[in-house]
């Protein structure tokens, strides 16, 4: 068994527009949602054995508050740059090549490229992975490399509004 989690950045900043895109840091509001989200995946027992995250300024600082709730080591998250503007067909390929000691795994990144992830691999229609928001898929699978090439089961879409209670 496989687990994959798709986490999206949570909600950046516009507010400099000297800044290029990949260094806009979190804004309010997405320094509130990114904690929320990692307590909501602790109190869900979800503890990743690995964390792979886009290097783009909002995806890390994401990435560190979420490890740091779930009691991962913020030096173990691995950066990979070709996680950032990344195609669904470039994060499958990503999803193929992971560790195989890791069962789960966390990837924090960016859409179009994540919600297009989760529908090819995941076994309901999402339209759009808002900011901080998770997708967990499961697969029943020994390797990534067959959980890559398979529809795995979604067990998992939460989304800061979602747990607030907002619509």
């Amino acid at each position: 068994m496989k687990e994959l989690f798709l986490l999206r950045h949570a909600k950046s900043s516009w507010d400099d527009p000297t800044l290029g895109d990949f260094d806009r840091p979190l804004n309010k509001r997405g320094k509130e949602d990114a904690p929320l989200m990692g307590e909501h995946l602790a109190k869900l027992g979800i503890k990743p054995d690995l964390i792979v995250a886009s290097p783009a300024r909002r995806a890390k600082k994401t990435a560190k508050i979420v490890a740091q709730k779930l009691g991962y080591d913020e030096s173990a998250i691995r950066w990979v740059e070709s996680i950032y503007e990344a195609s669904p067909q470039s994060l499958l390929y990503l999803v193929c090549s992971l560790p195989e000691e890791a069962k789960r795994v966390m990837l924090v990144g960016h859409n179009p490229g994540f919600t297009m992830l989760a529908n090819m691999l995941g076994d309901i229609a999402i339209d759009n992975i808002p900011t901080a928001g998770v997708v967990g898929i499961a697969f029943d699978a020994k390797s990534w490399d067959d959980a890559c090439r398979s529809k795995g089961h979604t067990i998992l879409f939460d989304y800061p509004k979602k747990l607030k209670g907002e619509r």
